[in-house]
């Protein structure tokens, strides 16, 4: 029985192979800006909401404003550590062997 032997493929990311690649970059970082602005909003909102909810003794509204509230700060901690948690992944991906 014959083993097979297969070609190693050793593949990095190029920063130069495409054209375009800086404004794809400042494209992205644009996007960035645009969700921490609407967390931002997120939070505002929902706090308003969590207050007239507690104010009127209204439960449920209460508890929607806090799950926004909740939900808003997540998204602006996964947006600020977008590109900690790529490099991070990418890293453990490339020591994969």
């Amino acid at each position: 029985m014959k083993s097979l032997i297969l070609p190693l493929v050793d593949v990095k990311p190029n920063a130069n192979g495409l054209p375009g690649l800086a404004a794809l970059e400042k494209i992205v970082g644009a996007l960035l800006t645009l969700g921490l602005i609407a967390a931002v909003a997120g939070v505002a909102i929902s706090a308003i909401a969590w207050a007239i909810g507690a104010h009127s003794s209204n439960p449920h509204v209460a508890g929607r404003g806090k799950t926004g509230v909740l939900v808003s700060a997540g998204a602006a901690m996964l947006l600020g550590a977008a590109n900690t948690l790529v490099n991070f992944f990418s890293a453990a991906g490339s020591a994969v062997q």
